[in-house]
C-alpha cells in the first residue's frame, strides 16, 4: 500500500510538470490571438443605480410577439473590475419572441461583457447574466455542512475527497485536455487517482480499499472501451452538442480530440457509480470473510456477486435517468415537433447521449465480477 502511495504521488507530479511545461506555448498562443483581436474581454459585475428609459410596462395589443422589442437603458456603476466605481448608461435590449429576456429593476446587480483596447480603456459594455454565484456559494457551503453534521468523521473526509475531486478536475483535467492531451488517457489517469484518494481517505489503508480501487478502475475501463468501439461504429464525430461546436470555433482548440474528449466524458460520468458498486462488494466481502474465515474462495466469490446483483439495477437506472434528466428538454422538443424515435436515435447527439449511458452502465456491471475475483484472488487463505 506504501508503494501504491508513492506511485500515486509520483503520478501527480508527473501530470502537473507536464502543465507547467505546456503553460508557456498556451499562454502565448492566448496573447497572440489577443493582440490579434486587440481588445481583452472579461465579466465584471455592477448594480443598478437608475433605469433612465423603459417601456417593458407598454401595452402594445396590435404588435404581434415576433416583432415586439422593448429597451431598458441601465445607469450602472461598477463594483468590480479595473474601473470599479465608474458610472455607465447600457441599453437592455428584451425581444419578446425570445423566451429567456433579463429585465432590470433599480437597485439590482447585473454581469456585464466589458470590452477593453489593450491599452486599458473601456470599449463596450453589454449585459451578460443576473449574478447567482451567492445562492451557488450557499448550496456548496449546504453540502458540506450537511455532510460533516450528520455524517460526522467520516462526513469530514468525504468533504475533503470533494474537494480534492474538484481540484483534480478543474486544475489538471481541464487544463490537460485543453492542451491536446490523449482525453482518454487523461481521464482514465484522473479516475484512478480520484479513486484512489477517495477511497484511501474514506476507507483506510486495507485489503478492501485496494480492491475496490481497482475493481473502479476495471469498471470505467470496460465503460471506456465498450464506448471507444460502438462510438466508433456508429460513427460519432464528438460535435454532436452546441457546446462541442462553439468550442471547435476558437482558434486555439480547432485541433482537439472531439470524439476522445465524448469518450472521457463516459468514463468520468461512470467514475462515482462504479466507485460505488465497487466499494460496496469489496466492504460487503470483507464483512463477510471476518464473520466466516473460513469460507472458500467460491463462496465468497459468489457472495460477492450475489450483493452486486442487488446494487446492479438500482445504479444502472441511476446513470441511466441521471443521462434522460440531462437531456429531458430535448426530448421533449423532438416530441412536440413530431420527430420519430428512428430520427432521434440516429442523431449524432442523441447517439451519443445514448451510448454514454449504456456504456456507462456496462461498466458499472463489469465492475461487479471484477471486483469480486480481484478480493478473492488477494484473499489470505
Amino acid at each position: 500500500m506504501k508503494k501504491f502511495i508513492s506511485y500515486l504521488l509520483i503520478l501527480i507530479l508527473c501530470i502537473s510538470s507536464s502543465i507547467s511545461f505546456a503553460s508557456e506555448k498556451d499562454a502565448a498562443m492566448r496573447e497572440y490571438y489577443d493582440e490579434k483581436m486587440n481588445v481583452v474581454e472579461e465579466v465584471v459585475k455592477a448594480k443598478i443605480i437608475d433605469i433612465t428609459y423603459d417601456d417593458t410596462a407598454e401595452e402594445r395589443p396590435d404588435i404581434p410577439i415576433e416583432s415586439d422589442v422593448r429597451f431598458q437603458h441601465l445607469k450602472i456603476q461598477l463594483v468590480s473590475g479595473d474601473h470599479k466605481g465608474e458610472v455607465f448608461t447600457v441599453r437592455n435590449t428584451i425581444e419578446y419572441v425570445n423566451p429567456y429576456n433579463l429585465i432590470f429593476k433599480k437597485g439590482e446587480s447585473v454581469l456585464l461583457y466589458q470590452t477593453e483596447t489593450t491599452d486599458g480603456a473601456i470599449e463596450g459594455l453589454r449585459i451578460f447574466e443576473r449574478p447567482r454565484s451567492s445562492a451557488i456559494y450557499f448550496i456548496i457551503g449546504l453540502l458540506f455542512i450537511v455532510l460533516v453534521l450528520i455524517g460526522g468523521r467520516k462526513g469530514f473526509k468525504s468533504s475533503i475527497t470533494l474537494v480534492f475531486t474538484g481540484l483534480i478536475i478543474f486544475l489538471v483535467m481541464i487544463p490537460l485536455l485543453l492542451k491536446g492531451f490523449n482525453p482518454i488517457l487523461v481521464s482514465v489517469l484522473t479516475c484512478a487517482v480520484t479513486s484512489a484518494f477517495t477511497l484511501i481517505v474514506v476507507s483506510g489503508r486495507n485489503k478492501k480499499t485496494a480492491t475496490a480501487i481497482m475493481g473502479t478502475v476495471g469498471g470505467v475501463l470496460a465503460a471506456a472501451i465498450i464506448a471507444i468501439i460502438v462510438g466508433n461504429w456508429a460513427r460519432l464525430t464528438g460535435l454532436g452538442n452546441e457546446e462541442a461546436q462553439l468550442l471547435a470555433y476558437v482558434p486555439h482548440f480547432r485541433n482537439l480530440d472531439y470524439k476522445g474528449l465524448l469518450f472521457a466524458g463516459v468514463i468520468i460520468g461512470a467514475l462515482g457509480a462504479v466507485m460505488d458498486v465497487a466499494m460496496s462488494i469489496s466492504s460487503a466481502m470483507s464483512e463477510i470473510e471476518n464473520i466466516h474465515p473460513k469460507i472458500t474462495n467460491m463462496e465468497l466469490f459468489k457472495s460477492g456477486m450475489n450483493v452486486g446483483k442487488d446494487i446492479m439495477g438500482s445504479m444502472s437506472n441511476t446513470l441511466i435517468l441521471a443521462y434522460v434528466g440531462s437531456s429531458i428538454q430535448v426530448l421533449l422538443l423532438f416530441y412536440s415537433f413530431n420527430v420519430s424515435s428512428y430520427a432521434i436515435i440516429n442523431m449524432d447527439h442523441m447517439a451519443s447521449e445514448i451510448i454514454r449511458a449504456m456504456a456507462g452502465s456496462i461498466g458499472l456491471v463489469f465492475a461487479i465480477p471484477i471486483t469480486a475475483a480481484i478480493y478473492v484472488k488477494f484473499r489470505k487463505k
